[in-house]
């Protein structure tokens, strides 16, 4: 039986899309995929992200904000960042881990002008969705994808 590919993905606070990544693969990718996400720092997981899973059918509420310090040195085949922030201030990997950027938008940052509880929660909604898209298509979107 083939290993299964061990994927971090990498977002600022670990509150919301790395935390929808995670879920998603879980949910969607656990047969070929082992997850995990954090963030540069952490944060307290994202209530709204959290609903519109739920939405979705992914439960999240489980999961917590954490840094790449927590995972206790895990190794990985790819860190996924989530985010520019991320990305730009990524943390070092020692040599052989493949580094991906798939920035999505970020959410709350979006709803600050959305007028109401549902505009902000549609936000979410996109983000989560352009997410799972991506999701769907791993682990095939990874190769020949990455930066070292």
């Amino acid at each position: 039986m083939k290993n299964k590919l061990r994927i971090l993905f990498l977002c600022t606070g670990n509150s919301c899309r790395s935390q929808m990544a995670e879920g998603f693969a879980r949910n969607l990718k656990s047969d070929v995929l082992e997850v995990f996400s954090a963030g540069i720092e952490a944060q307290e997981l994202n209530p709204m992200a959290v609903q519109v899973m739920r939405e979705a059918g992914v439960d999240i509420a489980g999961q917590w904000s954490k840094t790449v310090e927590e995972l206790n040195n895990r190794e990985f085949d790819y860190v996924i960042t989530v985010c520019d922030n991320a990305s730009e201030n990524c943390p070092y990997f020692p040599a052989g881990i493949r580094i991906i950027h798939r920035g999505f938008d970020d959410p709350p940052v979006l709803a600050r002008n959305a007028g109401s509880f549902e505009g902000e929660l549609d936000c979410y909604r996109r983000v989560r969705d352009e997410i799972k898209a991506f999701i769907e298509e791993l682990p095939d979107c990874l190769k020949g994808n990455h930066t070292e």
